[in-house]
């Protein structure tokens, strides 16, 4: 949802013809694909990370419109709510050192950021969820201010046509109620994006998808919303439900949810493009003005602008995306999967842990998602989010005789996973040294069984034995990631429990 949407009111002439336009852009992709118009291999990764805006008193604070301003890069954006910015990283070539010039760009932009956001008593928190949000502050009046972000809201909860319900049973219970998308925005991740050929893009989200589970339950950081403990990654499911344009009824009749696994392994991109246009309705029926096959028929490249802006609006946790750079058209595969933190170096050993195991899988000459039922899949995924490095997994048996076996998530991560990954950042060109680090921290993280969810939780219950209320409980908490975070060491090594001069304040 990066792009300019101007608000406006939609007609029923309007939706027709945008419908037409969607087709039209399908029939467009279905030719630059049957051409093989696409750019070439080039190895490219990409990087977006959302934030959270807290203060001192690790509560947060609504002020992204002030902080970009003093930012004043366009390396930031604003993303839903007034609490939140999004960093984007440029483009860069997978191979060498890439990993630790990642770390000095990321360490720098976000230093620089926090600094100015200090300048406002704010400051950056990334994670997934921050733990003191409270319902009030995930109203609609805490939107970011832009039309995109207005219209979004008001399309999903026309579509609905009753509040959103939030009932997420984890820990904890939580059920409750709102009338605007506005708690989407508690879900901060990271966005990890890989630019492929259209031959290859199939074997590479398939393998994106076999691996979810693995990289929630290593990386799971989202254990609280509104003061309950309920799932270790608890992103997906407030996802789903705060986008989840079905009323009850078309629950019951299987209409699928905007935020979506999916239901099969794929054969090329054109798939999943395909199911968007056929499952999902419009929210946002914006035309441009090209007409796609033309520009086709007279040689050039088209936007498809339609079916990128409503590709934007179906919440795929590993997105197909069409774009182009230089004139030339090229696909990715967006793995949205990831929560954002703890630290700039955790956030490159998961991105190391999916480049590496991704390249792998996809290279395999019996691939996993040909051993590996889909359901077994998409229940590994809820399985890792509710339970995070506890998980226990659905893989396919070693051996000859073929089958599935449950295995521990670490178990599996730490005897098959890393070893693949490892090869897979081999192939890519990944210099030794970076290789062995950040592998090295998912590593320990499996040997520790330790991730940012469960510091976090430890943590929090910590302070509640030593006598302290829930809310102050989860805001000392708060502080002291926020603390850790900044200080830059892998959470693995984060000292669990709260300094004693907290406890004693």
């Amino acid at each position: 949802m990066g792009e300019k949407v101007v608000a406006g009111p939609f007609d029923l002439s309007v939706r027709q013809r945008y419908r037409d336009k969607l087709w039209q852009c399908l029939t467009g992709l279905e030719r630059l694909l049957e051409e093989k118009r696409f750019d070439r291999p080039k190895n490219l990764m990409g990087l977006e990370i959302e934030l959270n805006l807290a203060g001192t008193d690790g509560l947060p604070r609504m002020l992204n419109a002030q902080v970009l301003e003093r930012i004043a890069s366009r390396d930031f954006q604003t993303e839903l709510a007034m609490f939140n910015l999004e960093v984007n990283i440029a483009p860069h070539r997978l191979g060498g050192r890439v990993f630790d010039r990642l770390s000095e760009e990321l360490r720098t932009s976000l230093a620089y950021a926090h600094r100015k956001a200090g300048e406002v008593d704010a400051g950056i928190v990334m994670i997934g969820i921050l733990p003191t949000l409270g319902r009030d502050d995930l109203v609609s009046s805490n939107l970011s201010d832009a039309d995109r972000y207005t219209l979004l809201n008001d399309q999903i909860v026309a579509a609905r046509g009753e509040e959103f319900k939030l009932e997420i049973d984890g820990v904890e219970r939580l059920e409750c109620t709102s009338g605007s998308i506005a708690p989407e925005a508690a879900c901060t991740s990271v966005q990890l994006h890989l630019q492929v050929t259209p031959d290859r893009f199939a074997d590479v989200w398939n393998a994106a998808q076999a691996v979810t589970a693995a990289q929630i339950a290593v990386g799971a950081n989202a254990p609280f919303l509104f003061g309950h403990e309920l799932w270790r990654e608890s992103r997906p499911p407030l996802f789903q439900q705060a986008t989840d344009t079905r009323p009850p009824e078309l629950q019951a009749q299987g209409v699928r949810p905007r935020t979506w696994f999916g239901e099969r392994w794929i054969t090329s991109a054109y798939d999943l493009f395909e199911e968007n246009l056929k499952y999902y309705p419009a929210l946002l029926p914006v035309c441009d003005d090209e007409d796609p096959l033309r520009t086709l028929d007279e040689g050039g490249v088209p936007k498809l602008a339609e079916l990128v802006l409503h590709n934007g609006t179906v919440y795929r946790w590993n997105r197909p995306v069409y774009d182009i750079a230089d004139g030339v058209p090229h696909l990715r595969v967006e793995n949205r999967v990831l929560p954002a933190g703890p630290t700039v170096t955790d956030v490159l050993a998961n991105a190391a842990f999916y480049y590496g195991l991704v390249r792998a899988l996809a290279e395999e000459s019996r691939p996993v998602w040909t051993r590996l039922p889909f359901e077994a899949a998409a229940a590994n995924f809820e399985e890792a989010c509710r339970h995070g490095i506890d998980a226990r997994l659905r893989w396919p048996r070693r051996g000859r005789y073929g089958g599935t076996v449950e295995v521990d998530a670490v178990t599996l991560v730490r005897d098959e996973l890393l070893p693949l990954a490892e090869a897979g950042l081999d192939a890519w060109g990944i210099e030794p040294v970076d290789r062995d680090f950040y592998l090295g921290v998912i590593e320990e993280r499996c040997r520790r069984r330790v991730n940012g969810a469960s510091w976090q939780a430890e943590t929090f219950h910590r302070a509640l034995e030593k006598g302290l209320g829930r809310d102050a409980a989860l805001a000392a908490t708060t502080r002291r990631y926020a603390e850790l975070m900044h200080a830059g060491e892998p959470v693995h090594s984060w000292p669990v429990g709260l300094p004693e001069p907290v406890l004693l304040g």
